[in-house]
């Protein structure tokens, strides 16, 4: 084993998007501004690392604003975006608030309200009680907007035309085109948005997955088990043929056993996860075996969100 090493193809683009990267320095600049405690409703971002490196600086998690126990204090909403009556309730309470709703999620949430000025009923492509489903659901009346996951859904939605659909941003591309194309079959005059929902962090993530994931025998995703974008890359690395794909999320045994058996495993990092936590991987790694490191770059990304006025 002394001269054995193993080669790690590392993807790029990997780890903070824009609209993460966006969603904590609205946090730390509110604390910096206002002083801790700062209340943020929900996850932050979907990264316990995040949330925990948050927390010791002064930010309180909560679920729902009657958890705060001092309505005085400002209030973050989470990058995954909220419904309707989460402002209308912090207004009620005079609770301040800061919305940290990334802007291609807010894209989504405006297009699902031109659908329905226009009388569209509108599908929505993404996953049953994920945080920004439920906020893109809460932008429409109830009736108004159906929850579909699956290509057998799309196949047997009832709905009354004209019908338009939108879809969450952290989705697999390759699922969603086939629900999207069963859609279109069944409604030819169904309509989408000018450009397609998935955001580009996604895109590039799981596009860098499959350009390398079949030359692997393991593939490894660093991130949470509650991150859709994760556990969507994890699945892309299947498909696009390394069957022992899995989401390293740190509170497991670190599986040392199987990685120094291999000869070549892919590494990236799902959109909320911090780059510090890919380099403490490799780091692990090499406490046991040699390791070569052969990034794959297949995107340049260079996109910055504006932080909101206030």
């Amino acid at each position: 084993m002394e001269n054995k090493e193993i080669k790690i193809l590392l993807a790029a683009p990997r780890g903070f998007c824009a609209g993460v990267v966006r969603a904590i320095d609205i946090v730390e600049k509110v604390l910096e501004k206002y002083g801790a405690p700062v209340y943020v409703r929900h996850e932050i971002v979907h990264n316990k690392h995040v949330v925990d490196d948050l927390t010791t600086k002064g930010a309180i998690f909560v679920d729902e604003l009657s958890e705060i126990k001092d309505s005085s204090r400002p209030v973050i909403f989470s990058a995954h975006g909220v419904p309707k009556t989460v402002p209308a309730e912090a207004k009620k309470k005079n609770i301040f608030y800061i919305d940290a709703t990334c802007p291609l999620v807010t894209k989504v949430h405006r297009e699902a309200e031109r659908h329905h000025k226009y009388g569209y009923t509108i599908i929505l492509i993404g996953h049953k009680d994920h945080p920004e489903v439920i906020g893109t659901m809460g932008q429409i009346p109830i009736g108004k907007i159906k929850l579909i996951e699956t290509v057998s859904e799309a196949n047997n939605i009832k709905v009354s035309e004209p019908v338009a659909y939108v879809t969450q941003t952290t989705l697999s591309v390759d699922d969603t085109k086939d629900i999207i194309n069963v859609l279109k079959k069944r409604f030819p005059n169904i309509k989408g948005p000018v450009k397609e929902d998935i955001c580009y962090a996604t895109t590039n993530r799981q596009d860098s997955v499959k350009k390398i994931a079949s030359q692997c025998e393991m593939f490894f995703v660093i991130g949470s088990n509650n991150s859709s974008n994760s556990k969507r890359l994890v699945e892309v690395a299947k498909k696009a043929g390394c069957k022992n794909s899995q989401l390293i999320t740190f509170e497991k045994d670190f599986p040392i056993n199987d990685i120094v058996k291999c000869n070549k495993i892919g590494l990236t990092s799902g959109a909320s996860a911090p780059e510090k936590l890919v380099q403490d991987f490799i780091i692990e790694i090499k406490k046991h075996i040699k390791v070569s490191i052969q990034e794959y770059t297949t995107a340049i990304e260079d996109v910055n969100f504006k932080l909101p006025k206030i």
